[in-house]
């Protein structure tokens, strides 16, 4: 769940999904909402933001809260959270994981029911319902609240999205993934950056700079 990463914001593109278990105002509702989110997000080139994670274990009761970094550039990205680090460069997806010292190597997947910093923000493209559930305020600020479900909850890890999006700019303010065994995991966005320099260097993982590490490739 830690590298089924992040939020801010969704791409939404022309698809086709039978929406019979949908109310049709509030799937109309939640299409008009992700759509301008779309429409803002696909004006950036790149963009950096700074998050807190919460992951609620909700079998041993645990509660963990760590801070994060995330840049995206297309397909491309960099994690930064806690014990782990992710880098991919759009083919390739390297994790380096602090308690160990250890990096594994995988193959960026294709697979729709996989979340990926890269494909978060389409996971409902294929597979899923939404429909908006109403507004909130908090500190003055009005959010919209959409909400998302898979179709066959059998083939997707997460059977539950909660997104909360700022209505006067269009942007995800947070996100909550319930996956299949309960847990919880919350995103909110503590600083977003459009336009962040992000030369492809930064997508590129140096082994050099993680010294005795072991490397276990999984391609």
């Amino acid at each position: 769940m830690k590298k089924g990463f992040l939020i801010f914001l969704i791409a939404l593109v022309t698809f086709s999904l039978s929406f019979a278990q949908s109310d049709e105002k509030t799937e109309k509702k939640a299409k008009e909402i992700l759509r301008k989110v779309s429409a803002k997000f696909k004006s950036f080139k790149s963009l950096k933001a700074t998050f807190i994670l919460t992951i609620e274990n909700q079998k041993d009761k645990t509660n963990d809260v760590q801070k994060g970094t995330i840049q995206l550039k297309g397909d491309k990205y960099r994690l930064n959270v806690a014990q782990q680090d992710i880098v991919s460069d759009g083919k390739t997806v390297w994790t380096y994981m602090k308690d160990v010292n250890e990096i594994q190597v995988n193959s960026a997947t294709k697979d729709t029911n996989t979340i990926t910093p890269a494909n978060f923000l389409t996971l409902y493209e294929k597979g899923y319902l939404f429909k908006f559930t109403g507004e909130e305020k908090e500190q003055g600020m009005v959010y919209q609240l959409v909400e998302l479900v898979p179709i066959d909850p059998k083939k997707k890890s997460v059977v539950k999205v909660k997104l909360k999006i700022s209505k006067k700019d269009q942007m995800v303010y947070s996100a909550r993934l319930i996956d299949r065994s309960g847990t919880i995991v919350t995103y909110k966005v503590e600083k977003f950056s459009p336009e962040a320099a992000a030369a492809d260097s930064i997508f590129t993982f140096n082994t050099k700079n993680y010294p005795g590490a072991e490397i276990i490739d999984l391609r």
